[in-house]
């Protein structure tokens, strides 16, 4: 039941049709008894400056969730940038504080980090070989270099997207080795990372893997199937790996406490979740 007392958190992007997050959010907010809601708000990227502004005007909105096509938007919209929405250059959460002043952040690259740690991969002085240099995969180069890797080689595409993250890992983590790389073989990292939304059964494999080592650990972060081509191949090899899906549940509870709600765990979000496919 939503009441005049009840914290909205809308959820800026467009289409909506697709969205799963409050399927999660707001049963562990009922589990909870926690008088907040996640609101679904289907904005057109025309509208999206002049609506922001406005919603949070409202009293009684307290935060909010951002997703496609709006993170790289809601970047030049905030009062004050986290340093892994910099890296970034994309936002996923905000935070309206007392004084009406918004902060921004990103917990793509917190939950993927999150998923690492909880599947046993220890992030100290790693090498990683990262494809994907966009909002989601610069936001994981991001939270990597903060959880202590030692290196980053980012695989250039077509775009300069490679160039501009390591230029922004060089000057907000000095201590990462960060580079451009032309080459995708995976032979001598210890994390190889799918940054990119291609992975499905019919687009090509983002790595050459012919030299893949039973001891790297391979990252997904395509969510539409599972166990993707690449993971397949992953676990008949004897790799540890973290699935797509996993990053999703790992960052809400980076969120929660962003938002002031306490902390959760994934296995209780996945118990009480209502998400469908």
């Amino acid at each position: 039941m939503i009441s005049g007392k009840s914290i909205l958190l809308p959820m800026f992007g467009y289409p909506t049709e697709p969205f799963k997050a409050p399927y999660i959010y707001n049963p562990w907010f009922d589990a909870r008894g926690i008088d907040a809601v996640v609101v679904p708000m289907g904005i057109k990227p025309e509208d999206y400056a002049d609506s922001l502004k406005a919603v949070f005007r409202m009293s009684n909105v307290h935060g909010a969730l951002v997703t496609m096509p709006h993170k790289v938007a809601t970047v030049g919209l905030m009062d004050e940038l986290s340093k892994t929405a910099q890296v970034a250059g994309s936002c996923n959460a905000i935070l309206k504080r007392p004084d009406g002043s918004l902060v921004g952040d990103m917990f793509d690259g917190e939950g993927f980090v999150r998923g690492l740690k909880r599947n046993g991969f220890i992030c100290d002085g790693a090498r990683c070989l990262l494809i994907g240099a966009g909002g989601v995969g610069s936001a994981i180069a991001a939270s990597l270099a903060a959880a202590g890797i030692a290196a980053i080689d980012v695989i250039k595409t077509r775009s300069e997207s490679a160039n501009v993250l390591v230029e922004r890992l060089q000057t907000f983590f000095p201590q990462v080795a960060a580079r451009v790389v032309h080459s995708n073989d995976v032979a001598g990292f210890d994390l190889i990372v799918n940054g990119t939304p291609l992975g499905l059964p019919g687009d090509p494999l983002p790595f050459d893997l012919s030299n893949l080592s039973p001891a790297t650990f391979v990252g997904e972060v395509v969510m539409k199937q599972e166990m993707t081509p690449l993971l397949e191949i992953a676990k008949a090899r004897g790799c540890g790996f973290v699935l797509g899906t996993e990053m999703l549940f790992e960052m809400i509870p980076a969120y929660l406490e962003f938002f002031g709600f306490g902390s959760t765990t994934p296995d209780e979000l996945r118990a009480l979740a209502k998400i469908t496919y």
